[in-house]
């Protein structure tokens, strides 16, 4: 039995986006440049999948990332980020 609309209303919402930038993504500039672009996407949406406010996320990570020992680069990872604070 093939599963009613109401069922696809939460995949939907969420492939909105994308599908709506879809055609703004092709115009990034270069393929450095959407290459950044899609890590940043990435970046935002694994803080939200891990419970996190992407903007606090980022504000945070921009803000310690120059100051952050290299050998403990992994701590500002969305799954394993801890707010300052």
């Amino acid at each position: 039995m093939p599963l009613q609309g109401a069922h696809n209303n939460r995949v939907e919402n969420a492939n909105r986006p994308i599908a709506l930038g879809r055609k703004n993504w092709l115009f990034a500039g270069s393929l450095r440049a959407g290459q950044r672009a899609a890590a940043v996407m990435s970046l935002v949406q694994s803080a939200r999948l891990n419970g996190h406010d992407p903007y606090a996320y980022l504000k945070d990570v921009l803000t310690r990332l120059p100051t952050q020992p290299a050998s403990r680069i992994g701590e500002l990872l969305p799954h394993r980020w801890q707010p300052e604070g």
